[in-house]
């Protein structure tokens, strides 16, 4: 992408500040990119992260703690990105939530959060960011679905069915990108150690009636054959190589992460 502007190329990830968001932010600013950062947390962690990477990579980074589930947030966010570096050159759509619940007993209320954190904020910040990317004809949308954007697990309804939309997602903004030199992909991670993993292991482990560790290998890594959780490197490595000029013409994937987990 470097050959698409003299200025430094610049990002903005939503829920970053941890986790595999913060893995894709931390892996741009190590490639010189400015980077806008999004989510919530203690504000003093948070301008920690920020000022680190900063001070690290010697790029620019912001942090707007915009409500992924308002609208005019994310538009706000989006403004923030585009006054602070000119332009926006990648857009990772990452915030997610999780509930594991069997479908009778699911919160009303769980549903739609997790419906518009996961599937409508990648929406409402695509519309943002699209226009101006095509008219620069350049530009790279990656959406940060998950294996269950492919296939589905028992007691996550909500999470399954707004990373399967996360997909289709992709497909059609690939194909409005596709003549204007914005290409939109979905990476589609197995289990990755992040909190939001370490949160589901005793929720998962109450819904199943088993001890933690038991959840561990006989329910998350049991889905993975290697046997290894994924790495937010990994991931972050991922999304580099998708924002590559040698990456032009991939456009409308799901990438998966996952150990072989889709395969089987």
């Amino acid at each position: 992408m470097s050959s698409h502007a003299n200025a430094p190329l610049s990002a903005i990830v939503t829920g970053s500040t941890s986790g595999i968001g913060l893995g894709i932010a931390t892996a741009f600013a190590a490639e010189g990119w400015n980077v806008m950062l999004n989510g919530f947390g203690d504000g003093n962690e948070i301008e920690k992260i920020r000022s680190d990477l900063e001070a690290e990579h010697g790029v620019s980074v912001h942090y707007n703690g915009a409500d992924m589930t308002k609208p005019a947030e994310i538009r706000a966010l989006v403004e923030e990105a585009r006054g602070a570096f000119g332009h926006i050159d990648v857009l990772v759509n990452n915030a997610g939530i999780q509930h594991v619940s069997p479908v009778e007993d699911f919160p009303e209320e769980k549903w739609d959060a997790i419906i518009a954190i996961n599937l409508s904020s990648a929406f409402h910040a695509t519309k943002a960011v699209f226009g101006a990317m095509k008219t620069r004809g350049h530009g790279r949308i990656i959406n940060i679905a998950s294996a269950h954007g492919l296939v589905a697990s028992p007691f996550k309804s909500a999470y399954v069915a707004a990373k399967h939309g996360i997909v289709g997602f992709t497909k059609t903004i690939a194909l409005e990108g596709a003549e204007h030199g914005v290409t939109c992909n979905a990476i589609c991670p197995g289990y990755v150690k992040t909190p939001l993993v370490e949160k589901q292991i005793p929720d998962t482990a109450k819904a199943r009636g088993m001890s933690e560790e038991d959840v561990i290998q006989k329910v998350i890594l049991e889905a993975q054959p290697s046997k290894q959780f994924v790495t937010v490197e990994q991931i972050g490595a991922l999304a580099v190589f998708l924002c590559s000029d040698n990456a032009a013409q991939i456009t409308g994937a799901a990438h998966q992460i996952d150990g072989g987990w889709v395969a089987k």
